[in-house]
């Protein structure tokens, strides 16, 4: 096979996993424009089109909105290293792995963390987290995951947003799988940052983080009584380079940003509501074409099953070395379990353009080849 071959075939494949999701060729265009400086005025015209955009996407009118220069485990990073002082007391609500990281994370920063448990593919209910938080003391932040990639289950965070609004806790909100695919509302919602991931539903290549600060949360920042322990995320710093004054911190990833705002401007051009909607759409039909096969979701309660990315749990007959078999054969990727999941469920994503009934068919079609 030649390096044009290869290059097509690669090109060919369907990125059905839990992300990176497939790139469309208006984003690919925007990656591949001629480069230039990251403080050249005309890219600062870019930059502001990203907050403006990130904004409406976020619903949200905080000004402290961009993009981190990493992938959505840097927008994580970002968020307690910027807001956890020595010994603040975090609790998280960890059902899955991408809680579980959000605990070490925060400990790492020398946190109290308070870890509230649920089994893999169960969320919390809104009277669980009030309990919990209302039998704390000095709680300084409150943190979840809204979409868990990790076993395709969806948490329920608008009343708790709501009832943290009220509080001088911060409120911290994984959204890298939901982020323009699921209902989101930063500001009504009381979420003080919010970060998410570029691969995912907004179809763009991995390696920014999408992220919001509210005022609440530029407060405590701003009142630290010791430095951020992280110079290259380092809020105080970083608005600098992304507010007016555009003073230089580190160089940006020029290239990405702009497909970045591509892939924002698709969106927009789709329109927030039709865009979920849609996923919502093609979850149901995925859900009925699930149900006649040998299949079944790994998440129990249906309300909680995320429309773009599907945990399906794997019957005795079916190994996992199929997934092998294919992308190697079919050029067709989806993700396995993690953790405890590993070698039971296939995580199937419909994320952003990938979200159609017609990648459900070529999912269920090629699959029927291999049981």
């Amino acid at each position: 096979m030649d390096s044009e071959e290869a290059e097509s075939k690669l090109n060919q494949k369907i990125l059905l996993g839990p992300g990176p999701s497939n790139v469309p060729c208006r984003i690919l265009n925007a990656l591949s424009q001629s480069c230039m400086s990251h403080l050249d005025p005309d890219f600062f015209k870019t930059l502001d089109e990203i907050r403006e955009n990130l904004k409406i996407l976020f619903k949200t009118n905080n000004e402290n909105t961009f993009a981190i220069s990493g992938t959505g485990s840097a927008g994580m990073e970002a968020s307690f290293a910027n807001l956890i002082e020595n010994k603040d007391r975090v609790i998280i609500f960890v059902s899955g792995l991408f809680g579980e990281r959000m605990a070490d994370v925060a400990g790492r920063y020398n946190a109290e963390v308070v870890v509230v448990k649920k089994d893999w593919g169960e969320s919390f209910t809104f009277e669980e987290m009030k309990e919990v938080i209302d039998n704390e003391e000095n709680i300084k932040i409150v943190s979840i995951v809204h979409a868990e990639t990790s076993t395709g289950a969806k948490q329920d965070i608008k009343q708790l947003g709501e009832f943290l609004k009220l509080s001088n806790i911060i409120f911290v909100v994984d959204s890298v799988t939901s982020f323009t695919g699921l209902d989101l509302d930063v500001d009504s919602w009381g979420i003080d940052v919010c970060y998410s991931g570029s691969q995912k539903c907004l179809n763009v290549p991995p390696g920014l983080s999408p992220i919001t600060f509210s005022d609440k949360a530029m407060a405590k920042i701003k009142n630290r009584k010791d430095k951020v322990k992280s110079w290259y995320l380092d809020l105080n710093l970083l608005q600098n380079y992304h507010s007016k004054n555009r003073i230089y911190h580190h160089t940006a990833p020029v290239n990405m940003l702009f497909a970045l705002n591509e892939g924002l401007k698709i969106c927009l051009e789709e329109g927030l509501e039709t865009r979920i909607n849609r996923h919502q759409e093609v979850s149901v039909y995925f859900s009925s074409k699930l149900a006649n096969s040998p299949f079944e979701y790994f998440v129990k309660n249906k309300k909680n099953i995320l429309p773009m990315l599907k945990t399906i749990k794997l019957p005795n007959h079916i190994s996992d070395n199929k997934r092998t078999l294919l992308l190697k054969d079919e050029s067709l990727e989806i993700g396995g379990g993690l953790g405890d999941t590993k070698g039971k469920v296939w995580r199937v994503g419909l994320m952003g353009c990938n979200a159609t009934n017609e990648n459900v068919d070529i999912f269920f079609n090629t699959l029927e080849k291999y049981i």
